[in-house]
């Protein structure tokens, strides 16, 4: 299969190692960057330096910056981040190609508090089949060939199972689902939760701390997730718990990194400077307070969280806070 891998940053571009290398060169991978000059590092020095810079790029790969070269394939990867997925469905549509999609950003569109799947609903519903890869993955780990397990999940059951099929590999198992909501969901709010998990650890508040803001975060993850039509099966899964334990422990993190940071004592747009990356826990946050205010769903940590983001709230007094609420029997 030619798949287009749209966007070249760390998640790109260790997808197109890892379904060029672990293969066996049964897909001709083309990947697109919008930066010219990024196009050329990328041709010359096969590495990207800025986002993924310990691995050799395959010699395989077909590297562009023009959008029609790279939808003349039979797949597209969007893997832009979630402010710029809307704009790329228009762009792919200028360009005459009704290619069938899946996109693997995490998060809630800004101003609009839509996930990816309302997005591409607007955008590409009748343009063709489309659906989401999520679930707990580094892309350092995927350059590198250890295994992972993704879930891709679409309205249009035919389509995931096949394409899940087709990306299926022994070092990179992908399962199929209907439940599109529920996968973008966790992936989106467990960001969130991540940023939360690095601020505890950061302040040294112990494993114990750390444990209670996970689970108290998939708490938060199956309120709102449910109320939007996600199934608890998936909240329990590889795109609910299992990436939330990831992004919430792993110091691959970029989320937790952020709380690290936060804790340290650090100012937001210091540290997202210092990153680098995008790190979408930030912007969603606030998305996620709005839609949870407007369908009446409890987030304490998400509230806490957008505290410290947006309102200059002090780490230590948002987590103060939470963890002084009043006792109450445990549930979603």
């Amino acid at each position: 299969m030619k798949i287009a891998i749209i966007g070249a940053g760390a998640w790109g571009t260790a997808l197109a190692i890892s379904l060029t290398a672990n293969s066996n060169s049964r897909h001709k991978i083309i990947l697109w960057t919008k930066d010219p000059d990024h196009l050329a590092e990328l041709a010359l020095q096969h590495t990207n330096r800025q986002f993924l810079p310990d691995f050799i790029l395959p010699d395989s790969i077909q590297f562009t910056s023009e959008l029609n070269v790279a939808v003349k394939a039979e797949l597209a990867l969007i893997v832009v981040p979630t402010a710029g997925l809307r704009e790329t469905f228009r762009a792919i549509i200028a360009c005459k190609k009704a290619i069938p999609v899946i996109w693997g950003c995490k998060g809630f569109e800004a101003q609009s508090a839509k996930l990816p799947s309302q997005v591409a609903y607007e955008e590409y519903d009748s343009v063709a089949p489309y659906g989401v890869l999520s679930g707990p993955s580094f892309a350092q780990e995927i350059a590198q060939g250890l295994p992972a397990a993704l879930t891709l999940a679409s309205h249009d059951e035919k389509f995931s199972t096949s394409t899940a099929g087709q990306l299926h590999t022994s070092k990179l198992r992908v399962y199929s689902s209907n439940d599109v909501i529920g996968v973008e969901t966790g992936g989106a709010i467990k960001n969130v939760i991540a940023i939360a998990a690095g601020i505890s650890d950061g302040m040294g508040l112990g494993h114990n701390a750390r444990a209670a803001l996970i689970t108290r975060g998939l708490a938060e993850i199956c309120r709102l997730g449910l109320k939007l039509g996600g199934t608890i099966e998936t909240f329990m899964g590889l795109t609910g718990m299992g990436d939330l334990m990831l992004t919430c422990t792993g110091n691959l993190s970029r989320n937790r990194q952020v709380g690290l940071m936060l804790a340290a004592g650090k100012s937001l747009p210091e540290i997202l400077q210092e990153l680098g990356h995008i790190a979408e826990g930030v912007h969603t946050a606030r998305e996620v307070l709005k839609l949870s205010q407007e369908m009446n769903v409890e987030m304490p940590i998400t509230q806490a969280i957008c505290s410290i983001l947006h309102d200059g709230v002090p780490a230590k007094k948002a987590l103060e806070v939470l963890l002084n609420r009043e006792p109450k029997t445990e549930g979603y």
